[in-house]
């Protein structure tokens, strides 16, 4: 099977939340680095807040991922939750129509969160943000869906290109957020985004992985 059904996509939600929530404290401390120290904090705070609304409920891939970002925009302070909640309910929406997701729909959704996202931040790659994982990730999911790979082997191209695309901003100087006024002091640290997105793309990997592979 190369698709997941995507009303049994709750596991890879929940995969998503534990990744954040057995990382928080690695997340606040790479933030504090160069930054407010929080980032792990209100993180956990609303994948932990999500995790809660939907543990009784029977709730789509798409669907959690709508209720995640809405949460994340409305409810969690600092840049990261409208960031967050930006790319995926852009996602949740590219994809709400869809019973199965193949590779070419997932590569739809993630490029859908990537152009919204950088419809409203001016961060690109090299500014040590996020984007630095994010991008090069659909990248990759592009790459393999236009040479005819398997779902399977683009979810591991992504994994790769995240970790990849998060090592890569340990060497940058910051551009924006509070770790900008550090200029090339901010050098030499990791972007806490870049680190927590890098470990919510190999969650949703793993999880649609034992989806497919099951």
């Amino acid at each position: 099977m190369d698709s997941m059904k995507n009303i049994a996509g709750k596991p890879v939600l929940l995969k998503m939340v534990a990744a954040i929530q057995q990382n928080k404290d690695y997340l606040s401390e790479v933030d504090g680095l160069i930054g407010d120290g929080d980032h792990g904090a209100n993180m956990n705070k609303g994948f932990t807040m999500f995790s809660a609304e939907i543990q009784e409920k029977d709730i789509s891939f798409t669907d959690g991922l709508n209720d995640l970002g809405n949460l994340l925009f409305t409810q969690i302070g600092g840049s990261m939750g409208p960031i967050y909640g930006t790319t995926f309910m852009s996602m949740a929406e590219a994809g709400e129509s869809f019973e199965e997701i193949n590779l070419a729909d997932f590569a739809l959704m993630l490029d859908a969160g990537l152009s919204a996202l950088k419809d409203v931040v001016e961060a690109r790659i090299g500014d040590k943000t996020l984007i630095d994982t994010l991008e090069p990730a659909n990248n990759a999911v592009q790459e393999a869906a236009k040479s005819g790979k398997s779902f399977s082997d683009a979810l591991k191209d992504m994994k790769t290109a995240a970790e990849a695309g998060r090592d890569s901003t340990k060497d940058l100087a910051a551009k924006f957020g509070r770790s900008s006024r550090l200029g090339e002091r901010s050098r030499g640290v990791l972007d806490a985004g870049a680190v927590s997105c890098c470990l919510i793309l190999c969650a949703i990997a793993d999880g649609i992985l034992e989806q497919i592979e099951a």
